[in-house]
């Protein structure tokens, strides 16, 4: 019921510093299973024939953490933990229950022993539910999530789902302490339930599976999301005034969660893993089933290292953005200023005020890193006391910072050069491609940088720095996808010569030994070669689907099935699109159905997409799965502007069935926006908002509208650069 429904089901003084205990009856037909947050105390049959099922008084909580559910349910359950974990679905799903069992179980004992407080309830139930607006909700002792995110089948899951459901899960349970056992005061505090989940699902899934690497891969995705909003006008503080209920839902966003969790995972390397696992111990044991402000924190991670934390963080918390690095060189000696960041590039002086606290973790040529603190605006470093030298260095090793680094040219190239020859972490060259894109996006370098970049490591090894350039060469072809057809044909090309070789060497056959991200790596190569249209590839997806389709279910990997129904969908006639409209409405998990909806939108007919666009209002796809269908649709030329028009004149229809208490209109507006690219565009969206009342979702129309900027200002400066990079790429191709 989170953040402000539980008034909807009973009255109640709904918020989060007014806890209480509950006791819950549930009266259902007796067939069916009642579940609440606490353990059933009794069940009676009623003269009606009706069965009434009472719960034990539950500790002092929320209300927004009150749950109950009643269904045709069973269960699998795991006695690996002290008390039984449960993971319940519709009847017929119990294999696919397992995996998230067992890792629920083994999680609770995990955070348990972790932080040395005891799980308080006598169960934990996991619900999988199919129509499910959020990913999951941390009701106490009875999370509930989508199916897609709880669910995992070993046969027809990929990498991928395995992945998400073990971080979702891992996050759903963390909170069971961060949240449930001690919950913020007020909803502006909501980082110290998201941020630390966030953290705790990484830092879990880690120790968990350690093979994964995921920390390779939070610099990627976790840090990458964070600095992208926070890179926004729209952006707000970790901790942002809340004073209405429906601007709660709004800041369920990146900064809450993601900026949130890259703030405790910069305060757990400055004091220390294990003294920061002490200091959050100490904290939880101090406010366990009451409420807490951000300071509480900062107190009992102080008294536990002797470091004044609250000093050292708060700007993180109270400030909005992040700064930009300008580094100058003048030989040995560096010269570091620090300016706040935007994503357009035109940061105002009164934007420009904060001075935010940063340590430029120097990396040396030997691999050692010493931690330089930047607390005011600028600051000269003799690289020779920190035995670096103009050869070799690198801020922000490991990208642990929240900070952009906008090096000279040069340094670059060098950069470049030394990742190419494997003397940077695998985060050190993600870091570098994401710091790359984004200063190229932002003006303070030509996108040409980029494309040099990307073209010089096509020999890269490690997928997670594989993963980083085809998300930015794909925000290129994204952006530019407006522009002349020999601008986007070179693009094209260059994505197939840039994977191809890779494509070709790992191929897109599965083996079990194979390691996850390895396997990530295979799918996400194999789908860019298809977006390549390079006819090899191209017909080995339409034959694999022609196999699967004639009755092999096995014929398609999970790891290439988004890209092979891609592919049909595609090239596919109209018997193809119903195809896949069956797998959606019939499938064997719910990854393959959401797989098929994707795919419609990417059809070449044009009559195809407006009849896939109708599917979103008709009752065919669920309302939690609609944004698979605009997404497919966001691809192509056609399908934006049929997103756009959708929007405008399906509004009142859209507002009626995605309402914005649910997150729903808001995921809405920045897809249906998200692939605008034209003056035009911004003329239109301003046109059409400025007579909207955009009570709930007015911070969605301002992120749009940003991001809509930021793009149109980039190909303004940018368009005619790479169109002469690929020109001499071409000519120099061609000798």
């Amino acid at each position: 019921m989170e953040a402000t429904d539980c008034r909807r089901a009973f009255p109640s003084f709904d918020e989060p510093a007014l806890k209480a205990t509950f006791d819950i009856t549930l009266v259902a037909d007796k067939e069916l299973t009642a579940l609440s947050n606490m353990d059933v105390k009794e069940e009676k049959i009623l003269e009606s024939g009706k069965k009434a099922t009472s719960f034990n008084t539950s500790p002092v909580m929320s209300t927004y953490l009150v749950a109950f559910i009643v269904g045709e349910l069973s269960y699998v359950e795991s006695n690996y933990f002290r008390v039984p974990v449960r993971v319940y679905a519709t009847p017929g799903m119990e294999d696919r229950c397992k995996f998230s069992a067992e890792l629920g179980a083994r999680t609770l004992e995990f955070f348990e022993k972790k932080f040395d407080v005891p799980y308080p309830l006598p169960k934990m139930d996991m619900v999988g539910i199919h129509d499910f607006s959020a990913g999951a909700m941390e009701n106490w002792g009875l999370v509930t999530y989508r199916v897609v995110d709880l669910l995992f089948d070993e046969e027809n899951d990929n990498a991928n789902t395995k992945q998400r459901v073990a971080e979702v899960v891992q996050h759903e349970l963390a909170h069971q302490w961060f949240g449930n056992l001690v919950t913020m005061d007020w909803w502006d505090g909501l980082w110290l339930n998201e941020g630390f989940a966030t953290w705790m699902s990484w830092y879990s899934c880690n120790s968990f599976y350690p093979d994964w690497k995921v920390w390779e891969t939070y610099v990627g995705d976790n840090l990458q999301s964070c600095l992208a909003l926070d890179s926004l006008r729209s952006s707000h503080p970790v901790e942002v005034p809340v004073k209405r209920a429906d601007e709660v839902n709004q800041i369920f966003d990146a900064i809450s969660y993601s900026k949130g969790s890259c703030i405790v995972k910069m305060v757990s390397i400055i004091l220390g893993e294990d003294t920061f696992i002490r200091g959050i111990s100490r904290y939880l044991k101090r406010h366990q089933y009451g409420n807490t402000e951000t300071g509480d924190l900062w107190k009992a991670l102080s008294e536990e290292s002797g470091l004044d934390v609250a000093g050292i963080m708060d700007t993180w918390t109270s400030k909005v953005g992040f700064p930009v690095l300008t580094v100058s060189e003048d030989g040995n000696t560096i010269h570091v200023r620090q300016n706040r960041f935007l994503a357009t590039g035109d940061v105002k002086p009164e934007e420009d005020t904060t001075i935010y606290p940063l340590s430029l973790a120097l990396r040396n040529k030997s691999g050692k890193v010493e931690n330089i603190n930047l607390d005011k605006r600028e600051i000269s470093i003799d690289l020779s006391k920190y035995d670096a030298s103009s050869a070799f260095y690198k801020l922000n090793a490991d990208q642990a910072g929240l900070y952009r680094t906008l090096y000279p040219p040069e340094r670059v190239v060098k950069l470049s050069q030394a990742g190419a020859d494997n003397l940077l972490s695998v985060e050190d060259r993600v870091g570098l491609i994401a710091d790359t894109a984004s200063l190229s996006v932002s003006g303070y370098q030509k996108t040409s940088a980029l494309l040099d970049l990307i073209s010089l490591w096509k020999n890269e090894k490690e997928p997670n720095v594989w993963m980083e350039m085809l998300k930015r060469f794909g925000a290129i072809r994204k952006t530019w996808i407006f522009q002349p057809e020999s601008t986007t044909d070179a693009l094209k090309q260059l994505l197939g010569e840039l994977v191809l070789p890779k494509v070709n060497e790992l191929g897109w056959n599965f083996h079990a030994e194979e390691s996850l991200l390895q396997q990530q790596l295979k799918g996400t190569l194999f789908s860019s070669a298809v977006s390549s249209e390079n006819d090899k590839i191209v017909k080995e997806a339409l034959s694999l689907f022609e196999k699967y389709a004639s009755g092999d279910a096995k014929a398609v990997h999970p790891n290439i099935r988004a890209a092979v129904f891609g592919a049909a969908a595609k090239y596919g006639d109209e018997a193809t699109w119903q195809r896949l409209v069956d797998v959606y409405t019939s499938p064997k998990s719910s990854v393959e159905g959401l797989a098929a909806i994707t795919a419609l939108g990417g059809a070449k007919n044009v009559d195809l997409q407006k009849k896939t666009i109708k599917l979103t209002l008709d009752g065919t796809v669920r309302s939690q799965d609609v944004f698979y269908v605009l997404n497919g649709l966001s691809t192509n030329v056609a399908g934006i502007q049929i997103l756009w028009d959708w929007l405008r004149e399906e509004w009142d229809a859209i507002t009626k069935k995605f309402p914005a208490n649910m997150g729903l209109l808001l995921n809405i507006i920045y897809i249906c926006t998200g692939s605008l690219a034209t003056p035009q565009h911004l003329k239109e969206f301003d046109e059409f908002f400025k007579s909207k009342d955009t009570k709930g979702f007015d911070k969605a129309v301002s992120i749009s509208r940003d991001r809509l900027v930021s793009r149109i200002a980039w190909l303004e400066r940018d368009v005619k650069d790479v169109e002469e990079w690929l020109a001499k790429h071409q000519s120099s191709t061609k000798l």
